[in-house]
């Protein structure tokens, strides 16, 4: 078992229950553990951003962020 382990809640539809089970069954692994195995290939392909990722995205517009900003307030009033 993994040193660092969070555990947590996680709502799955009842559809998707005997798919699950049936692929842990198959493979000899636990439910969590092919849980654990999909969360981990998700991340593969969809990578965490970073602060760095955002850096420059406003600089090709030409309104400046607190302009934007008061622009969708007044939507609200």
């Amino acid at each position: 078992m993994h040193d660092n382990v969070m555990r947590t809640i996680v709502d799955i539809p009842d559809e998707t229950l005997p798919v699950l089970d049936k692929w842990a069954k198959q493979n000899h692994v636990s439910r969590a553990a092919v849980i654990r195995e999909a969360i981990a290939l998700y991340l593969e392909n969809k990578p965490v951003a970073s602060d760095e990722d955002a850096f420059g995205l406003w600089k090709d517009r030409a309104l400046d962020g607190v302009a934007y900003q008061q622009n969708l307030r007044e939507e609200w009033s």
